[in-house]
C-alpha cells in the first residue's frame, strides 16, 4: 500500500463523486461551478460577494455571504461555510429584489495580499478582508491518465473569503524500504494547528468538513508520460495532520481507482522530477500548493545520499504519526 499505510486514502471514485457532486456540496474554499469563463468577482459593504461569470453557454450570477476563515478541527463541530444564492439574490431576498445582481454595490478595493496559486481575480473588501476565486483540474484522475470524460478535466471555480495567514503545506521527499522506492511525506497547518477530518470513506474521501484531500501531482514521469500527472490524493492524518506516500506500482481495478474502459495495465511507479502538492483551504480559505523535486535514485555507495536519507528519516519520526514511521 502507500508509503506508511496510506494508499488506503487515496482519491478514488468515491472522491470523484464527491468533486462533481451539486455546487452547494462543497465546504472548503468553496466550489462555486466548474469551466466558468469571463469570471468577475464583486464584494459589496454588506459582506456579500457577488460571482459573475458563463458556464455551458449560460450567464450566472452568485451570492455568497456567511462565511470567513476556518474553525480548527473539532470532533462534532462544523467548519465554515458560505450561504450560496444562485438566482442573484432573489433566493435571499425574493421579491424586494428579484434582481439584486443588477443594483449590486461593488466597494472592493485591489488586491495586497499574499500570493495566491490558480488565481483568478482576487480583491480587498472595505473591512479590510480578502476574496478570492481560484481555478484547477481538482478531479483529474489518479495513477497518470489522461481524463477521458469531460468532467474529468474540469477546472473547478473556488472562492475563499479570509483574514490573516493562509493555510501551509510542508513537503520533504526521501526513499523507503532501504531506498526501494521514492517516497514524500508533509505536513498541513492552519494557524500552527494540524488539518484533518474525522469521518472517511472505505476509501479514505473526507465525509466531514474538517478533512482535506491532499492532491499529488508528478511531473514528466516516465511512467506516464511529459507533463504534469495526477498521481494520487490522499487524507491528511487525524490527529497529526501528517501525510506519507510511497511510489509503487498500483493496479487501477483494485482500491476504488476510476481508469478508462479496458486500460487495466498495472500502472506506475509515478516517479516524476518534480512535484506538486495542492491542498483546498481549510474552511473558506484559499487552496494551497507547494512543489517538491525528486531527489534521484538511492545510492547506499553515495555518502551524500546515506547523510540524507539518514536526516529525512529523523525529520519523518519528529512528526510524530503512526500511520507514517516506515523507513
Amino acid at each position: 500500500m502507500g508509503r506508511r499505510l496510506t494508499l488506503a486514502a487515496c482519491c478514488i471514485a468515491a472522491c470523484l463523486a464527491a468533486s462533481l457532486a451539486g455546487a452547494g456540496a462543497a465546504s472548503a474554499s468553496q466550489l462555486i461551478d466548474r469551466n466558468a469563463q469571463n469570471v468577475r468577482l464583486e464584494v459589496n459593504a454588506k459582506g456579500e460577494a457577488l460571482v459573475s461569470y458563463t458556464a455551458a453557454g449560460r450567464q450566472r450570477h452568485v451570492l455568497a455571504w456567511g462565511a470567513l476563515n476556518a474553525r480548527q478541527s473539532s470532533q462534532g463541530g462544523r467548519q465554515v461555510r458560505f450561504q450560496l444564492d444562485y438566482s442573484g439574490g432573489w433566493g435571499k431576498y425574493h421579491h424586494r429584489y428579484a434582481a439584486y445582481w443588477k443594483t449590486f454595490k461593488n466597494t472592493c478595493r485591489p488586491y495586497d495580499g499574499p500570493a495566491l496559486a490558480f488565481l483568478v481575480t482576487a480583491c480587498k473588501a472595505a473591512d479590510g478582508s480578502y476574496w478570492a476565486l481560484q481555478s484547477w483540474q481538482t478531479p483529474l484522475p489518479d495513477l497518470g491518465f489522461a481524463p477521458w470524460l469531460p468532467q474529468l478535466a474540469a477546472y473547478e471555480l473556488h472562492l475563499s473569503h479570509w483574514t490573516g495567514p493562509l493555510a501551509q503545506l510542508q513537503v520533504w521527499t526521501d526513499w523507503i524500504y532501504g531506498g526501494r522506492f521514492h517516497d514524500l511525506f508533509g505536513k498541513a497547518t492552519y494557524l500552527g494547528q494540524p488539518i484533518y477530518g474525522f469521518h472517511t470513506t472505505h476509501y479514505g474521501a473526507p465525509l466531514d468538513g474538517f478533512g482535506r484531500l491532499v492532491y499529488l501531482d508528478t511531473l514528466n514521469a516516465p511512467a506516464y508520460g511529459s507533463g504534469w500527472r495526477r498521481e494520487n490524493s490522499f487524507v491528511t492524518h487525524n490527529p497529526t495532520g501528517v501525510f506519507c506516500y510511497g511510489f509503487y506500482t498500483f493496479d487501477p481495478t483494485h482500491g476504488g481507482y476510476i481508469h478508462p474502459p479496458g486500460l487495466t495495465s498495472v500502472r506506475g511507479p509515478g516517479v516524476g522530477t518534480e512535484y506538486r502538492i495542492t491542498m483546498e483551504g481549510p474552511g473558506v480559505t484559499p487552496d494551497v500548493t507547494t512543489t517538491a523535486s525528486d531527489p534521484g535514485d538511492y545510492d547506499p555507495s553515495d555518502p551524500a545520499k546515506v547523510a540524507y536519507e539518514r536526516q529525512q528519516n529523523a525529520l519523518l519520526d519528529s512528526l510524530g504519526d503512526r500511520l507514517c514511521r516506515q523507513h
